[in-house]
């Protein structure tokens, strides 16, 4: 088994997997993280299943050294970070490829192999990242706009009248309370933004069947926006799995394993 780990801007995702597929997954908020108490976290969590290593991504730099070390405490070796110029069957040709959010490669790595190329990665996190690789297996760059929470946090924070709520499917576009066109605005203004964005980038490449994967938390969300071929929520996590699976003197071959 192997520890795999995606530190992101509001949570932590954290999963275990073998040659095979990803078996067991868990979040942890990103905020405070301390390798003493993750460690004990991770091992509690883990019981008696031995790992021997780990894969990591991250987009929040000052977290990331707690997480190696609270890695590095349970699996007793250094943990092996994404690369972007050792992905598995993925190239990059971008002007600054250290500057991509390293998540977005790995969600890409994951897609390219589950689902071929070209493909388009929808990432639906605390920001939605929409992640082009092109016929030839390449990344090739993307659209980053906000995410789903964001769209309700900013109108919470930046009014003095309007309340905090919680996103839940509207019963009418037309809202008859401010809770009701706020809720409203957040889900079917977050789907036209990502149908938007979609078309636009399929008519910009000239794929108009390109297909597209949605994964991250608030993916669930966007499942029956025209456009959307399948939901994999830890399209990252897998992509990290089959980064590891590169390393190893036999890798896998097959392009059918299941996430």
């Amino acid at each position: 088994m192997i520890l795999l780990a995606d530190i992101g801007n509001t949570h932590t995702h954290f999963g275990w997997a073998d040659r095979k597929r990803l078996r067991k997954t868990r979040n942890v908020p990103t905020a405070g993280l301390s390798p003493g108490d993750l460690s004990r976290t991770l091992r509690a969590w883990l019981g008696d299943v031995a790992v021997e290593g780990a894969c990591v991504c991250s987009v929040v730099p000052s977290v990331t050294g707690p997480v190696l070390q609270a890695l590095r405490e349970v699996t007793g070796v250094s943990p092996l970070i994404l690369d972007p110029g050792k992905l598995p069957g993925l190239r990059v040709s971008y002007p600054r490829p250290r500057t991509i959010g390293a998540d977005r490669l790995a969600g890409a790595v994951a897609a390219r192999w589950h689902f071929g190329q070209p493909v388009l990665v929808v990432g639906c996190g605390t920001a939605t990242t929409f992640d082009v690789v092109d016929r030839e297996g390449c990344f090739v760059g993307g659209v980053i706009a906000p995410g789903l929470g964001m769209l309700t946090d900013v109108l919470y924070e930046r009014t003095a009248l309007l309340p905090r709520v919680r996103l839940r499917e509207p019963r009418r576009v037309v809202g008859r309370s401010t809770r009701e066109a706020m809720v409203s605005g957040a889900v079917v203004g977050y789907r036209g933004l990502v149908f938007g964005i979609l078309r636009e980038i399929r008519r910009e490449t000239g794929l108009p069947r390109l297909k597209a994967v949605a994964t991250g938390g608030n993916a669930a969300w966007i499942s029956t926006v025209p456009g959307i071929h399948a939901v994999q929520p830890h399209l990252v996590l897998e992509g990290l799995r089959l980064t590891w699976e590169s390393r190893l003197p036999v890798a896998q071959s097959s392009s059918q394993s299941r996430i």
